[in-house]
Parts: C-alpha cells; sequence; structure tokens
C-alpha cells in the first residue's frame, strides 16, 4: 500500500515539474516574440526615419484631389511655373520706350537668344516663330534644375514626406517635357511645310507613287524608292528614339547631381558641400540649354521639307 502511495507522489510530482517546465516553455517562448517584435519596431521605425532622406528614383505623393496624385516634384513644378509667370508681370510692368536697367538686360538677353538660334534655323523669322516656345522650356528647366539645389528646401516635410523635390530630378517630369518637345516639333512640322508632306517624311507613299512614271528615264529607282520607303519607317522609332534621349539626358544628370551633394553633406556637412553646388548650378544652366537646343533643333527639321 505504501508502495502504491509512493508511485502516485512520484507520478504527481513528475507531472508538477512537467507543468512547470511547460509554463516556463511559454513564457520563454512569449518573451521572445515580445522582443522580436520590439526589434521589428525599432526597426520599422529607424527605417521610416531613414526613407525620410531617401533619393528615390521615384516622385512622393503629397495629398490627393480625387483620385490625382499630387507628388513634391508635381509641387516644384508649380512654383517654377509661378516664379516664371511673376517674372513675366514684372516684366511687363517694367516695359518702356525709355529702357532703364533691368529691360535693357532682357533685351540684351533676348536678342543673343535669337541670335544663337539663328545659327540652328539660319532664319530669323523661324527663329522668332519658336522662340516663345524654346525660351519657355529654357526657363521652366533651368528654374527646376536650381530649385533642387536651394539648401534645406527638402528638408520642408508634411506628413512624414517631403514637399519639394527638384522637378528635373524626376523621370516623369522630364519624360513630360520630352513628349511635349517632340510632339509640338512635330504639329509646327505640320503647319509649315503641309499634313501632306509631313506624312511622307515618315511613309512615303509618294516614293512608290513616282516608280511606274519615271521607271522609264531612271531604272534605278526601282531600287531607291523603295529604300526611301523603308528609310521613312525608321524616323518614326527615331521620333521615338527622341523622347528617350531628351528624358533620361535630363533626368540622369540632374538626380546623379542632387544624390552627389546629399552623399557628400551626409559625410561632411559644412563646406566641402559648396563647390559641388556651384558645379551643380552651372550643370544646371548647362542641361538647361542642351535641352532647349535640342528641342530646336527637332523644330527646324520637323518644318524642312523632305528632299526627294
Amino acid at each position: 500500500m505504501s508502495q502504491e502511495t509512493s508511485h502516485s507522489n512520484n507520478d504527481i510530482d513528475h507531472a508538477s515539474v512537467a507543468d512547470h517546465t511547460n509554463e516556463a516553455e511559454v513564457i520563454h517562448a512569449e518573451d521572445i516574440i515580445h522582443e522580436d517584435a520590439h526589434a521589428d519596431e525599432h526597426a520599422g521605425e529607424s527605417h521610416g526615419e531613414h526613407h525620410e532622406h531617401e533619393h528615390t528614383l521615384y516622385a512622393e505623393t503629397v495629398f490627393n484631389i480625387g483620385d490625382f496624385n499630387v507628388t513634391n516634384s508635381l509641387l516644384t513644378s508649380w512654383v517654377a511655373v509661378f516664379l516664371i509667370i511673376v517674372l513675366s508681370l514684372v516684366i511687363r510692368a517694367k516695359n518702356s520706350r525709355i529702357p532703364a536697367v533691368f529691360q535693357s538686360f532682357l533685351e540684351v538677353v533676348i536678342d543673343g537668344a535669337l541670335d544663337m538660334m539663328d545659327l540652328v534655323t539660319n532664319d530669323r523669322e523661324k527663329s522668332r516663330k519658336v522662340f516663345p516656345i524654346v525660351f519657355a522650356i529654357f526657363l521652366f528647366v533651368l528654374i527646376n534644375n536650381w530649385l533642387g539645389l536651394v539648401p534645406g528646401l527638402g528638408s520642408i516635410t508634411y506628413d512624414g514626406t517631403a514637399l519639394f523635390r527638384g522637378a528635373t530630378a524626376d523621370l516623369n517630369t522630364t519624360l513630360a517635357l520630352g513628349l511635349f518637345s517632340i510632339i509640338s516639333a512635330n504639329i509646327f512640322g505640320i503647319m509649315v511645310v503641309g499634313g501632306w508632306n509631313y506624312f511622307n517624311k515618315f511613309i512615303n507613299v509618294k516614293a512608290l507613287i513616282e516608280i511606274p512614271g519615271k521607271i522609264k528615264n531612271d531604272p534605278t529607282i526601282v531600287l531607291v524608292n523603295p529604300i526611301t520607303f523603308f528609310v521613312g519607317l525608321i524616323e518614326i522609332v527615331s521620333e521615338i528614339a527622341k523622347v528617350a534621349s531628351l528624358s533620361f539626358r535630363l533626368f540622369g544628370n540632374i538626380f546623379a547631381g542632387e544624390v552627389l551633394i546629399a552623399s557628400i553633406s551626409a559625410m561632411v556637412a559644412f563646406g566641402v558641400p559648396l563647390p559641388f553646388m556651384f558645379l551643380e548650378v552651372i550643370v544646371g544652366i548647362i542641361q538647361a540649354l542642351i535641352f532647349s537646343i535640342l528641342t530646336l533643333v527637332y523644330y527646324t527639321i520637323a518644318s524642312t521639307e523632305h528632299a526627294h
């Protein structure tokens, strides 16, 4: 009887030890889960802090107007447009028959711009026609390039998101500018040379129609004109490539410059970034000039009749 009681007590003791062991394991597991949760939370917070200062390839949404996302690069574009409008109003208000210093300076700039455009178009009348668009593109790109370099502009945040970002450091902006330049150049070409002639630059139906009438006098036309037709089709691909060339060139140079300055500022905040910022100011002017000159070149090519 005593032996059975002893065995029972031993079983109870083993069960109690097992229960305590299970409880200890459960408590230990819960502690591990809580520690992992705290670690994930701290990691998420640190990641969020890092994200605020990260230079991303995409613009961040600041707020929404219905289904329309308003990004920080779009806000910077609006600021640039606002500055151009203010500048235009100031120039109009200061305009007079007897020019002051400011008006004289602007007249020198405009005359110099027209002279530079004449080197491409070889026609002052054509330069005057495209001047408003080309010069407006130059100002828009230049102001956006410089706005991205303003110290402290990127640190202005709303709900954890930077309010402003260099618009030309966003591929969406440069792609829109490239599309506008090429589409407007093609519209200008249609207005100057006519719809039918411009259509034959790309799909040269004229070259195929001319073959039966000229084959007797010039048998080589059977080989030349079909080649001319296919060259026109290649021009369509060329127009698409122009959009990519304009947009990626501008985006790559401006975005790389902003990342360079941000990286140097993170290492040495005072003094050292100044030479690089001055260099980026010059790069901003050069890139705006390149973009506007290429747009002028495309306008000139589009307004030139196709040679047979």
